[in-house]
């Protein structure tokens, strides 16, 4: 696995359904062998989970605090990665990345984990990938295309 073997992966429900949707949920095993979520994640998700995911309870009760200012999924992966030592939590929503950073979450979102991806090895073309995720209505950086050529300038 490409992935740093230290980090445990969390990941919110966008980035399941944005790769789901386009038939390249599998980079998530590929990157990192397993990724945890929540159970309010699962229900969001709304399909049954792949076997390498798995639904972890909460055992914190911040998770209802952070659903007064966030969506429950993205509330109930950031409280989490509260409770889990090495987490990075995948999360794309602008607020929730602003708030997971504010408590010192490490985070990444859909396309670093596709940057990573690409960087590794794990994808060959990411141009498609991104495309992909535009047709199906992904919210992605208006510079998205630039940023992937200034990457693979680099390669």
């Amino acid at each position: 696995m490409p992935a740093s073997v230290d980090k445990v992966i969390i990941s919110d429900t966008a980035c399941l359904i944005g790769l789901t949707n386009i038939g390249q949920i599998d980079i998530l095993r590929k990157m990192y062998g397993e990724i945890i979520v929540t159970r309010e994640v699962a229900q969001e998700y709304g399909s049954p989970l792949p076997d390498w995911i798995e639904v972890r309870e909460i055992s914190d009760v911040s998770k209802t605090v952070f659903s007064k200012l966030l969506e429950i999924g993205e509330a109930s992966a950031i409280a989490l990665a509260m409770q889990t030592e090495n987490a990075m939590l995948i999360v794309d929503d602008k607020r929730a990345r602003q708030f997971a950073l504010g408590l010192g979450i490490e985070i990444t979102g859909t396309l670093g984990v596709l940057i990573q991806a690409y960087e590794s090895g794990v994808l060959q073309g990411i141009e498609a990938i991104v495309a992909g995720l535009r047709k199906i209505g992904f919210r992605l950086l208006a510079n998205t295309e630039a940023l992937i050529g200034e990457i693979k300038k680099q390669a």
